[in-house]
Protein backbone atom coordinates (compact mmCIF):
# COMPACT_ATOMS: atom_id res chain seq x y z
CA UNK A 1 0.00 0.00 0.00
CA UNK A 2 1.18 3.50 -0.80
CA UNK A 3 1.34 5.64 2.29
CA UNK A 4 2.11 9.32 2.33
CA UNK A 5 3.26 10.23 5.85
CA UNK A 6 1.68 13.69 5.76
CA UNK A 7 -1.70 12.42 4.53
CA UNK A 8 -4.58 11.19 6.67
CA UNK A 9 -5.92 7.68 5.86
CA UNK A 10 -9.17 9.17 4.56
CA UNK A 11 -7.24 11.39 2.12
CA UNK A 12 -5.24 8.38 0.92
CA UNK A 13 -8.46 6.37 0.52
CA UNK A 14 -10.04 9.16 -1.52
CA UNK A 15 -7.01 9.55 -3.77
CA UNK A 16 -6.44 5.81 -4.36
CA UNK A 17 -10.09 4.73 -4.69
CA UNK A 18 -10.66 2.28 -7.58
CA UNK A 19 -13.36 4.55 -9.07
CA UNK A 20 -13.40 8.21 -9.96
CA UNK A 21 -14.52 10.37 -7.05
CA UNK A 22 -15.49 14.02 -7.00
CA UNK A 23 -16.72 16.37 -4.32
CA UNK A 24 -18.96 19.08 -5.73
CA UNK A 25 -20.71 22.25 -4.63
CA UNK A 26 -23.59 23.36 -6.86
CA UNK A 27 -22.29 20.92 -9.53
CA UNK A 28 -18.84 22.57 -9.54
CA UNK A 29 -15.94 20.16 -8.94
CA UNK A 30 -14.23 21.15 -5.69
CA UNK A 31 -11.97 18.12 -5.41
CA UNK A 32 -11.41 14.97 -7.48
CA UNK A 33 -9.15 11.95 -7.31
CA UNK A 34 -6.64 10.60 -9.82
CA UNK A 35 -9.00 7.91 -11.19
CA UNK A 36 -11.59 10.62 -11.95
CA UNK A 37 -8.94 12.54 -13.91
CA UNK A 38 -7.88 9.39 -15.77
CA UNK A 39 -11.48 8.43 -16.57
CA UNK A 40 -12.25 11.77 -18.17
CA UNK A 41 -8.78 12.45 -19.59
CA UNK A 42 -8.14 15.78 -17.91
CA UNK A 43 -5.38 16.92 -15.58
CA UNK A 44 -6.70 17.73 -12.10
CA UNK A 45 -6.15 21.48 -12.55
CA UNK A 46 -8.44 21.44 -15.62
CA UNK A 47 -11.28 19.90 -13.58
CA UNK A 48 -11.22 21.40 -10.10
CA UNK A 49 -13.19 24.62 -10.03
CA UNK A 50 -15.06 23.68 -13.22
CA UNK A 51 -18.68 22.69 -13.84
CA UNK A 52 -19.54 19.03 -14.28
CA UNK A 53 -21.22 20.13 -17.54
CA UNK A 54 -17.94 19.69 -19.47
CA UNK A 55 -18.22 15.94 -18.83
CA UNK A 56 -21.67 15.54 -20.42
CA UNK A 57 -22.34 14.94 -24.13
CA UNK A 58 -24.29 18.22 -24.26
CA UNK A 59 -25.35 21.15 -22.10
CA UNK A 60 -28.97 20.04 -22.56
CA UNK A 61 -28.20 16.59 -21.10
CA UNK A 62 -26.39 18.23 -18.19
CA UNK A 63 -29.50 20.31 -17.46
CA UNK A 64 -32.01 17.45 -17.95
CA UNK A 65 -30.11 14.86 -15.90
CA UNK A 66 -29.49 17.51 -13.25
CA UNK A 67 -33.18 18.38 -12.97
CA UNK A 68 -34.15 14.71 -12.72
CA UNK A 69 -31.33 14.01 -10.26
CA UNK A 70 -32.17 16.92 -8.01
CA UNK A 71 -35.79 15.75 -7.78
CA UNK A 72 -34.76 12.15 -7.01
CA UNK A 73 -32.23 13.25 -4.37
CA UNK A 74 -34.75 15.28 -2.37
CA UNK A 75 -35.07 13.56 0.99
CA UNK A 76 -32.71 10.57 0.70
CA UNK A 77 -29.86 12.55 -0.80
CA UNK A 78 -28.92 9.56 -2.99
CA UNK A 79 -28.76 9.19 -6.74
CA UNK A 80 -27.57 6.55 -9.19
CA UNK A 81 -27.78 5.85 -12.88
CA UNK A 82 -25.81 4.64 -15.87
CA UNK A 83 -25.36 7.16 -18.63
CA UNK A 84 -23.14 8.28 -21.45
CA UNK A 85 -20.47 10.81 -20.52
CA UNK A 86 -17.78 12.62 -22.54
CA UNK A 87 -13.99 12.49 -22.22
CA UNK A 88 -11.66 15.43 -22.88
CA UNK A 89 -11.06 14.21 -26.46
CA UNK A 90 -14.81 14.18 -27.15
CA UNK A 91 -15.13 10.37 -27.00
CA UNK A 92 -18.39 9.19 -25.47
CA UNK A 93 -18.52 6.31 -22.99
CA UNK A 94 -20.94 4.59 -20.64
CA UNK A 95 -20.46 5.52 -17.00
CA UNK A 96 -22.05 4.33 -13.73
CA UNK A 97 -22.74 7.39 -11.57
CA UNK A 98 -23.55 7.31 -7.86
CA UNK A 99 -24.09 10.36 -5.71
CA UNK A 100 -24.64 11.21 -2.07
CA UNK A 101 -25.65 14.69 -1.03
CA UNK A 102 -24.32 16.01 2.25
CA UNK A 103 -27.23 18.50 2.22
CA UNK A 104 -30.37 16.49 1.23
CA UNK A 105 -32.68 19.50 1.48
CA UNK A 106 -30.54 21.18 -1.21
CA UNK A 107 -29.01 18.15 -2.97
CA UNK A 108 -26.46 19.95 -5.14
CA UNK A 109 -25.20 22.31 -2.43
CA UNK A 110 -22.55 19.75 -1.36
CA UNK A 111 -22.28 16.22 -2.74
CA UNK A 112 -19.87 13.34 -3.26
CA UNK A 113 -19.99 11.42 -6.56
CA UNK A 114 -18.45 8.23 -7.91
CA UNK A 115 -17.92 7.60 -11.62
CA UNK A 116 -17.12 4.10 -12.90
CA UNK A 117 -16.07 3.71 -16.53
CA UNK A 118 -18.17 0.96 -18.15
CA UNK A 119 -16.63 1.24 -21.62
CA UNK A 120 -15.03 -2.23 -21.40
CA UNK A 121 -18.45 -3.74 -20.68
CA UNK A 122 -20.64 -1.55 -22.84
CA UNK A 123 -19.41 -0.02 -26.07
CA UNK A 124 -21.04 3.19 -27.25
CA UNK A 125 -23.10 2.94 -30.42
CA UNK A 126 -23.83 6.12 -32.38
CA UNK A 127 -27.20 7.11 -30.94
CA UNK A 128 -29.04 10.40 -30.57
CA UNK A 129 -29.45 12.31 -27.33
CA UNK A 130 -33.09 11.20 -27.05
CA UNK A 131 -32.08 7.58 -27.68
CA UNK A 132 -29.47 7.93 -24.89
CA UNK A 133 -32.18 9.18 -22.55
CA UNK A 134 -34.50 6.30 -23.47
CA UNK A 135 -31.63 3.80 -23.13
CA UNK A 136 -30.75 5.16 -19.69
CA UNK A 137 -34.33 4.60 -18.50
CA UNK A 138 -34.55 1.15 -20.06
CA UNK A 139 -31.33 0.07 -18.32
CA UNK A 140 -32.80 1.39 -15.06
CA UNK A 141 -35.71 -1.02 -15.55
CA UNK A 142 -38.43 1.45 -16.49
CA UNK A 143 -41.16 0.39 -18.88
CA UNK A 144 -41.91 2.37 -22.03
CA UNK A 145 -44.88 4.01 -20.29
CA UNK A 146 -42.78 4.97 -17.26
CA UNK A 147 -40.02 6.26 -19.54
CA UNK A 148 -42.57 8.30 -21.51
CA UNK A 149 -43.86 9.85 -18.30
CA UNK A 150 -40.32 10.68 -17.10
CA UNK A 151 -39.31 12.25 -20.42
CA UNK A 152 -42.62 13.96 -21.21
CA UNK A 153 -43.14 11.88 -24.36
CA UNK A 154 -45.90 9.66 -25.62
CA UNK A 155 -45.42 5.90 -25.06
CA UNK A 156 -45.59 5.49 -28.84
CA UNK A 157 -42.63 7.86 -29.30
CA UNK A 158 -40.63 5.93 -26.69
CA UNK A 159 -41.46 2.69 -28.53
CA UNK A 160 -40.18 4.24 -31.78
CA UNK A 161 -36.89 5.17 -30.07
CA UNK A 162 -36.72 1.70 -28.56
CA UNK A 163 -37.19 0.14 -32.00
CA UNK A 164 -34.36 2.26 -33.43
CA UNK A 165 -32.15 1.23 -30.50
CA UNK A 166 -32.93 -2.44 -31.20
CA UNK A 167 -31.83 -1.96 -34.81
CA UNK A 168 -28.66 -0.06 -33.89
CA UNK A 169 -27.68 -2.65 -31.26
CA UNK A 170 -28.68 -5.63 -33.41
CA UNK A 171 -31.11 -6.86 -30.76
CA UNK A 172 -33.88 -9.28 -31.75
CA UNK A 173 -36.05 -8.47 -28.73
CA UNK A 174 -36.33 -6.24 -25.67
CA UNK A 175 -34.34 -8.61 -23.45
CA UNK A 176 -31.42 -8.62 -25.88
CA UNK A 177 -31.56 -4.83 -26.10
CA UNK A 178 -31.41 -4.47 -22.31
CA UNK A 179 -28.55 -6.98 -22.18
CA UNK A 180 -26.60 -5.10 -24.83
CA UNK A 181 -27.30 -1.74 -23.23
CA UNK A 182 -26.22 -3.03 -19.84
CA UNK A 183 -23.14 -4.83 -21.14
CA UNK A 184 -24.36 -8.27 -20.03
CA UNK A 185 -23.28 -11.29 -22.09
CA UNK A 186 -25.99 -12.64 -24.37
Amino acid sequence: MVHAPDSAPSEIGFELAPVGLAVTRQRIIVQCNQRFCETFGYPREALEGQSLSRLYPSEQEFEQIGARGEKLMQGSGRYNDERIMRRSDGALFWCRVRGQSLTPADPFAHAVWSFADLSQLRPVVDITQREREVAMHLVAGLTSKETARQLGLSPRTVEAHRARLMTKFGAANGSQLIARLSGAPI
